[in-house]
């Protein structure tokens, strides 16, 4: 048991929250987040957290809509703030807007600065986020954090893959913003590097590739990508790979938004296996699909929020990597 540690949750992902306090072995944190008839969110803390160090679990994902995951998240921010706790970090498996991290329109504004802005703003003394879309947004917040990766899980899980089933593999990223962490895990697996040049033509999210640097006549490909949503850009990859006579395709990626029927598409578009983690729950209908394989992150976020609780190194956790976790994964 740690001593005036608390962990709490929004609506968006109990689970996640539930499953942490379950590697910590203490209990979730009691608290009312409703919403009245007139759509306003309402949060009443059910304990005392005076002088406790409060940790606020929200992925700010669209369960039922990110904006009610973000509003329920800075509400609870401030009922803590009130509430006299110590000290309130935000934990955000998924963080929100992480693509509206720049002007690259006229007139459009940075929305994941905004953000930043807001949950500091509302109470939170740090935060506590996996893999966000660029590591530049770790500099838009105006209080302490750490950033958590699941790269580590992802390159074990096919490290086990390619020495059960030895083939010739290349590791493609979709996006050249991706380039720099996907040479690392090529390098980690030993792999060829392929990226693929993407443009968008609007704000609807459609993309198309337009340059492939690198050999992809390989056997088997394995597709990395931070979020997926549409999967548009995924698909179009798969599609180029396909036509190249690549027939064992994997796709992994951290966040599995997967927006509408993503989920179908990717599933139906002949890929082996999708690869993600828990940070974004997965619709009853998404879950079902037998392609898709879910790595739980909840103990590497109970491993770091012990570490912050109890003064230790955050990033410790990831040098060297591939460094154990001292709580089991079950």
């Amino acid at each position: 048991m740690f001593r005036g540690l608390s962990v709490y949750t929004g609506n968006a992902h109990p689970k996640f929250a539930a499953d942490i306090c379950r590697h910590l072995e203490i209990p979730l944190g009691r608290a009312e987040v409703t919403k009245f008839a007139n759509d306003n969110i309402f949060v009443k803390i059910l304990e005392n957290a005076r002088e406790h160090d409060v940790f606020v679990v929200q992925s700010l994902v669209a369960a039922p809509s990110v904006s009610d995951a973000i509003m329920e998240l800075l509400i609870m921010l401030d009922a803590f703030k009130r509430a006299s706790a110590g000290r309130i970090t935000a934990v955000m498996p998924f963080y929100a807007y992480g693509r509206s991290d720049q002007k690259d329109q006229p007139r459009v504004p940075i929305t994941a600065r905004l953000l930043a802005d807001l949950i500091g703003v509302a109470g939170a003394d740090r935060f506590l986020a996996m893999d966000l879309h660029k590591r530049q947004i770790q500099g838009f917040f105006g209080v302490p954090g750490d950033e958590l990766t699941a790269q580590n899980l992802l390159i074990d899980h096919f490290a086990g893959l390619l020495a059960v089933r030895p083939k010739p593999t290349v590791l493609v990223v979709p996006d050249l913003g991706y380039a720099n962490v996907g040479r690392k895990v090529a390098e980690r697996l030993d792999l060829p590097l392929v990226l693929m040049q993407k443009a968008h033509r609007d704000n609807t999210g459609r993309s198309e590739i337009t340059g492939v640097i690198g050999d992809i006549d390989h056997e088997r490909a394995i597709i990395l990508d931070d979020e997926i949503d549409t999967g548009t850009t995924v698909l179009n990859t798969i599609e180029m790979l396909q036509r190249h006579g690549v027939s064992d395709i994997y796709v992994a990626c951290t966040h599995a938004t997967l927006s509408g029927d993503a989920a179908e598409r990717l599933c139906g578009s002949g890929i082996t296996e999708l690869v993600t983690t828990d940070s974004v729950p997965l619709r009853p209908s998404d879950a079902g699909l037998t392609q898709i394989h879910v790595l739980p992150v909840a103990p590497l976020f109970a491993e770091a929020i012990r570490r912050v609780h109890e003064g230790e190194s955050v990033g410790a956790l990831f040098d060297p990597p591939g460094l154990q976790l001292p709580l089991q994964v079950t």
